[in-house]
C-alpha cells in the first residue's frame, strides 16, 4: 500500500495501470464498488442523519450499501453528495431504494423528502 497523500503521485510517475479504490472490503477480491449519490431534498426543516442505499437489478438481485460513518445534513433545495460502497457490482440497475435514519432510539421519526437524486458509478463512470 501507499500513504494516502502520495499514492496518486506515485501511480502517475510510474504510469501504473493499477486501479485505486476509496475503500476496500475484508472479503476476496477486497475491492468495493463505489457510487456517488447526489440528493436534493424538499423538507422545509433541516434533517441530519444517515442514508442506506439498496440497488436491485432486473433479475431481482439486491445489494445494500455500507453505512456511512458520518451523518449528513439535509437542507431544503441544497444538494448533498454521499459516497456509498457496495461489496458487489450490479451492471443494470432497475430499482433504487433509500432508507433515512437518525440512529436515535428516542425522539420523533423524521421523513426525508427527495426532490431529485442521481446515483453514479465511480468504478464505471459510463453508466
Amino acid at each position: 500500500g501507499y500513504h494516502a497523500d502520495r499514492w496518486k503521485k506515485w501511480l502517475k510517475a510510474n504510469n501504473s495501470p493499477t486501479k485505486a479504490y476509496f475503500d476496500t472490503s475484508d472479503q476476496d477480491p477486497f475491492c468495493m464498488y463505489n457510487y456517488l449519490l447526489d440528493i436534493t431534498t424538499w423538507n422545509k426543516s433541516n434533517r441530519r442523519g444517515f442514508i442506506k442505499v439498496k440497488i436491485t437489478d432486473h433479475a431481482g438481485n439486491t445489494i445494500e450499501s455500507e453505512t456511512n460513518s458520518e451523518a449528513s445534513t439535509f437542507q431544503q433545495y441544497k444538494r448533498v453528495k454521499i459516497l456509498t460502497g457496495f461489496y458487489q457490482d450490479i451492471e443494470k440497475i432497475s430499482k433504487i431504494s433509500l432508507t433515512f435514519s437518525t440512529k436515535t432510539l428516542i425522539g420523533p421519526k423524521h421523513k426525508l423528502r427527495i426532490l431529485q437524486m442521481t446515483l453514479k458509478s465511480l468504478n464505471n463512470p459510463e453508466r
